[in-house]
């Protein structure tokens, strides 16, 4: 990661929030080829707010997707730990997330450690093979630039999305590792439980042409709970990376 206030700007891969977030004074780092918000200033206050009502973009850290007959069968020979269950989350061993969206879709996403390995290497391991009949190993579907990807954090984060959500996110109702691919703020969205420590949090990734709008819909939500932006630097503390 590259030094304190990288200008988004100077890269091609952008993040689809990168003008709010300048706006809201976030000081970026490099990660992935593109520039993460790595703060906003005041990192104590911000670990604070993580642990209450925090909201993160996560947009430029890798992601990657698989779909069709063989699908999971294909990821599960290249390594990947995946249970039978849809609208699960499976966590990997070096901290990535595979959501299985359906019996045979895959959503995978990086960890908070942000080196992109896996994503990476199955985008580069996945090719037909020359037998015939072809073995059926699923197809790409590339997430980067089609979803945006947020974090939201906190205790105070089920009651948030209750305003926008029809799902009963609580814990009670949507343990870790659950996935409702449903309607938020009136736009479908995934939405994927994976708690930082012991930190209630979501992954939420929608459609990227509507990250804006989706972005100031939760800033709006979570202001009666003095919520607030944070970094990628507070999503790793909590983490405990």
């Amino acid at each position: 990661m590259a030094a304190v206030d990288t200008a988004p700007a100077s890269f091609l891969r952008r993040s689809f929030v990168y003008r709010t977030l300048q706006q809201l004074g976030a000081r970026f780092g490099e990660v992935n080829g593109a520039a993460i918000a790595l703060d906003f200033g005041d990192p104590a206050a911000e670990l604070e707010r993580g642990r209450r009502m925090g909201l993160a973009d996560l947009s430029v850290l890798p992601r990657t997707g698989f779909k069709g007959n063989g699908t999971v069968e294909w990821l599960t020979s290249q390594g990947l730990s995946i249970g039978p269950d849809s609208n699960k989350a499976y966590v990997q061993a070096g901290g990535e997330l595979a959501l299985r969206l359906a019996p045979t879709e895959v959503l995978l996403v990086d960890s908070l450690a942000g080196t992109g390995a896996l994503p990476c290497r199955l985008d580069e391991a996945w090719q037909w093979s020359q037998e015939k009949p072809r073995r059926p190993i699923g197809y790409p579907m590339p997430r980067a630039d089609s979803h945006f990807w947020f974090a939201v954090t906190g205790s105070q984060a089920p009651a948030m999305f209750a305003k926008i959500c029809g799902v009963d996110l609580r814990p009670r109702a949507f343990g870790p590792g659950a996935i409702a691919q449903t309607s938020a703020a009136k736009m479908s969205v995934i939405i994927a439980r994976h708690d930082l420590g012991s930190v209630p949090a979501f992954y939420l990734l929608a459609d990227s042409a509507s990250a804006e709008y989706m972005w100031n819909c939760v800033v709006d939500a979570m202001d009666e709970f003095s919520g607030g932006p944070i970094g990628w630097t507070t999503l790793r503390v909590l983490a405990g990376i």
